[in-house]
């Protein structure tokens, strides 16, 4: 899986990219067809929103439509942990639909084979 990491007003430190990298990792694990993953850390400098400076995106390249997810919090490893999160939902959803829809194929000719026979 290609892997694409870019920061805006946050200094990346090693630590925060094996973090980032362990989280894709998990999300690899569920679907071994990623074909990449580009990821963004950024803060927020405006003294209006002192809440929720931090927001991490993530798009994953996937055959089809790119899942994308974004989070914004407090902490910066919160917000890779709940995107992560979204994506790891987005793909089991994905996964759920491919295989119900492989059943459902499967039950018509199954019923088309008692109907001939």
């Amino acid at each position: 899986m290609k892997f694409i990491l870019t920061t805006h007003n946050v200094t990346l430190t090693d630590a925060i990219e094996q973090h980032v990298l362990a989280k894709l990792e998990k999300l690899e694990h569920i679907d071994r067809w990623l074909l990449d993953a580009r990821v963004c850390l950024e803060k927020d400098h405006t003294p209006r929103t002192p809440s929720k400076t931090f927001k991490c995106s993530i798009r994953l390249g996937i055959r089809g439509n790119d899942l994308f997810a974004e989070d914004k919090e407090e902490d910066l490893y919160a917000a890779i942990d709940l995107v992560t999160k979204k994506l790891e939902q987005q793909l089991r959803h994905k996964h759920s639909k491919a295989k119900a829809k492989k059943h459902k194929v499967a039950a018509r000719l199954k019923e088309a084979r008692r109907k001939d026979a």
